[in-house]
Parts: C-alpha cells; sequence; structure tokens
C-alpha cells in the first residue's frame, strides 16, 4: 500500500484555520518568495523562496493521489473538479454531494469508510503516495494507525484560536520520529514519520 502522509499549513500554536475558517494566514508562505512553482491548474501557481520551492516540488513528484475530507473539498471550491496537483483526488463523505461526480473530474467519492477510501487513493496512486488535507481526516487517519508521515508547513503566526490540525488525538501519545527541517520564508516545513522513535 502506498505511503499515507498528512499534509497541512499550520499555526506555531496548532490551528490550520481561523474561528471563520479562514486560511489566508496560515497559507501566506505560498506568495512569500520569488521562486515560481507551477501547478497543473495555472491559477495555482506558488511564489515561495528557493528552500520552499525544492521542498514543493519534492512533494509534488512523491505524491500520486490526494485523499482529503468533505469540509476541505467544500473550502475548495471542488477545485473545479481537478486537484491542482494533476492528480486524483478522493473525498471521504457520508453522501455524495449534489452536481458530483462530473464529467471529467478526477474528483472522486469514497462513502463506505476510511480504509476504503485509503485503499482507492493508494491504488490510483501507483508507487508515490498519498498526500492527506484536513484535519479532521488526518486525525481519524491517525487514530486508525492508518498514517505514516506527518509533514507540517509551520507558520510563525498565533492565531489565538481556531480550527486545531491534531484536536484530541484517541491514541495519544502518538510518538514520532526525528524529523526533516527546511527553513523557508515565513515557514518551517517539518516531516515527522510517525510511530518511530
Amino acid at each position: 500500500m502506498a505511503k499515507v502522509i498528512a499534509i497541512m499549513s499550520m499555526s506555531l500554536d496548532g490551528y490550520v484555520a481561523d474561528q471563520s475558517d479562514g486560511v489566508a494566514e496560515v497559507f501566506d508562505w505560498y506568495m512569500a518568495g520569488d521562486v515560481d512553482v507551477p501547478t497543473a491548474a495555472p491559477e495555482w501557481t506558488f511564489h515561495v523562496s528557493a528552500p520552499s520551492a525544492a521542498h514543493l516540488r519534492g512533494l509534488m513528484g512523491e505524491v500520486g493521489a490526494w485523499l482529503t475530507g468533505r469540509r476541505t473539498f467544500e473550502k475548495a471550491g471542488g477545485w473545479e473538479g481537478r486537484h491542482p496537483w494533476g492528480v486524483p483526488a478522493f473525498v471521504l463523505t457520508h453522501e455524495v454531494p449534489q452536481g458530483w461526480p462530473r464529467p471529467d473530474s478526477t474528483v472522486h467519492f469514497v462513502t463506505d469508510g476510511l480504509e476504503s477510501a485509503v485503499a482507492q487513493a493508494s491504488a490510483a496512486a501507483g508507487d508515490r503516495a498519498v498526500g492527506v488535507h484536513g484535519g479532521d481526516t488526518i486525525r481519524q487517519l491517525l487514530d486508525a494507525g492508518l498514517l505514516d508521515e506527518i509533514h507540517v508547513d509551520l507558520v510563525p503566526l498565533l492565531l489565538g484560536s481556531g480550527i486545531p490540525l491534531f484536536g484530541l488525538a484517541r491514541n495519544a501519545p502518538v510518538v514520532l520520529g526525528n524529523p526533516t527541517v527546511v527553513a523557508g520564508m515565513g515557514v518551517t516545513h517539518l516531516r515527522y514519520p510517525v510511530g518511530q522513535a
């Protein structure tokens, strides 16, 4: 099965969005530099520092499918039917939203549970990894023992309140291995293996 990697931007005090579900400050680093990192969707070109650009390009080459929750899908406007990284996206949901699936879309909906969503995303990813968006989906994977790595883009920001990335993990404490660290402009990229001391 493909490696499953949580990938989220987070404030220093642990929030992925503010109380109104806004992510602008947490995502500021995507436009904080002078190196362009294009995606499969031209309107989603990032402008980051050189270290962040190398880091993002590596991730884009590594991730072969995305797994996300319904809320993240809705906040992203369904990526207009195609995830900007140019790979299939699988949305964990209780029911398929009205108007979906759409013709020529690479967004798929999984209504039969977390394990099925991981299996379908893994099959689509092939020999590449499955990237995961969404705090609730990440917590569910962590609780189920289905997460291999946690990748956090830590921004120098204190939101004070909002939507936490980790909330209450059922199986806490969760042991993480030593991180790899990349210092970018307005962000520190941290990548931890799960379950390794």
